[in-house]
């Protein structure tokens, strides 16, 4: 499926995005231009959502992800959590410009513990922000970021859906919650992170919370559950 430019937006999958260099790589552009920026975990989320449900998005990235949901299903609520706060304006541009109503967004780190807040390195390629202070790319701010316990969030939101996309983090995070009131899971896994140690910790922990691996919405690294067949 295509996009078309206008003026001051890129339209891509019926969801339009601002333009901003800030945040925007040219490869992200050409990318959403073709319609293929995040195409694999897009794929499988349409597919996943059902009229009703409430979603969990740990990974809010550029705000693409809920927006889609958001205009392209009947989820009755979208809650998404993003570690970066440089990118929380632009999300919110993203959601006005596509009149997204149904889904917020919290600045906040997901952990199996609550705990104090952590020092997150904003750099001058927004995306490339990280909790890695030597990592590249020069850092123009510093900034403390809240860390929030899994139980407490799940208990909060009571997903129907979870779309996942935290860099790595999902062999750590995922097998830490009760996920047993899902109907359904999009992960996109990191295995040159995590290893398959890491990937197994993530079917280990889908399969605990009932949910079974469904290879026809599941693509390479992108990998979706479900309860039922």
């Amino acid at each position: 499926m295509g996009a078309q430019g206008t003026e001051g937006t890129i339209t891509s999958r019926g969801v339009r995005i601002p333009k901003d260099a800030r945040v925007l790589t040219g490869r992200a552009r050409r990318n959403l231009r073709a319609g293929t920026y995040e195409r694999k975990e897009s794929d499988a989320v349409l597919r996943m959502v059902r009229p009703g449900d409430r979603v969990l998005e740990l990974g809010a990235g550029i705000g693409y992800m809920s927006a889609l949901i958001a205009t392209q299903t009947k989820a009755a609520a979208i809650t998404s959590f993003e570690a970066n706060p440089a990118l929380l304006p632009f999300i919110a541009e993203v959601h006005r410009a596509n009149g997204v109503t149904i889904a917020s967004v919290e600045n906040a780190l997901l952990a199996p513990e609550a705990g104090p807040p952590r020092p997150f390195h904003v750099r001058e390629d927004f995306l490339a922000s990280s909790l890695d202070r030597d990592a590249a790319g020069g850092v123009v701010e510093t900034v403390a970021v809240p860390v929030r316990g899994l139980a407490d969030v799940l208990a909060e939101v009571r997903p129907d859906v979870l779309v996942c996309d935290i860099e790595g983090a999902e062999a750590d995070l995922l097998p830490a919650g009760d996920w047993s009131g899902l109907r359904a899971a999009v992960v996109e896994l990191h295995p040159q992170w995590i290893g398959q140690t890491g990937v197994q910790a993530v079917f280990d922990a889908m399969q605990r919370a009932g949910l079974t691996y469904f290879p026809r919405a599941s693509e390479r690294k992108v990998v979706a559950f479900r309860k039922g067949w």
